[in-house]
């Protein structure tokens, strides 16, 4: 199909977003062209507004517009514990199973060395400097269950283990509602790691 060069860079700006494949590139583009100009607009300022407000938290590394961010200026949240994500997708994630009231720390990524992407790449070193000041006794790994996340949550345990710490990893296995006969044999194998007396 033939585009104007309009339409085809805004298609290919759009298709470098993750997630979004050809087709929904396509549709989306088309919908900003179409809609009011308002629609276009907002989405071009709010995008604006987003790049230039929002920062890392200097403590742990999350998005935030305010430095330190509010989880980390909440004084009900505990500072005995850190839990230590990937990404701050994470954060909110685990958020919204409001089963953790400590504090996080993002790495903004994990260990890949196939991509060149070693400690030094991450936060690890601020995270290291949380746990020297003291006042924290578990660091919860809440990394992903991939190699690279695997390979983080290794590295991490062993260097934090150095520094006098109570280090514990997210537990992985069944889902609610899942079906052992549906379920891959790597989530069957941490299910059964991860078990726990009842």
């Amino acid at each position: 199909m033939q585009y104007t060069r309009s339409i085809r860079r805004l298609i290919e700006e759009l298709g470098k977003l993750p997630g979004i494949g050809p087709k929904t590139a396509q549709r989306l583009a088309y919908h900003l062209v179409t809609a009011s100009p308002e629609v276009s607009t907002n989405l071009a300022a709010a995008i604006v507004e987003a790049r230039e407000k929002l920062r890392y938290c200097s403590e742990c590394a999350d998005i935030t517009e305010d430095d330190p961010c509010n989880m980390c200026r909440d004084e009900r949240r505990s500072v005995r514990h850190i839990c230590v994500v990937e990404q701050p997708r994470d954060v909110v994630a685990l958020e919204k199973a409001h089963g953790f009231s400590g504090r996080y720390h993002v790495l903004h990524g994990s260990l890949s060395p196939m991509e060149g992407i070693g400690p030094e790449r991450l936060t690890i070193d601020r995270l290291l400097e949380r746990v020297r000041r003291g006042g924290v006794d578990e660091v919860i790994l809440a990394t992903n269950a991939s190699l690279e996340g695997e390979a983080t949550a290794l590295y991490l345990a062993k260097v934090l283990k150095n520094l006098g710490v109570k280090v514990s990893r997210l537990a992985f296995g069944l889902p609610v509602g899942a079906d052992l006969e549906y379920t891959d044999g790597r989530t069957l194998a941490r299910a059964i790691e991860g078990r726990r007396e009842v």
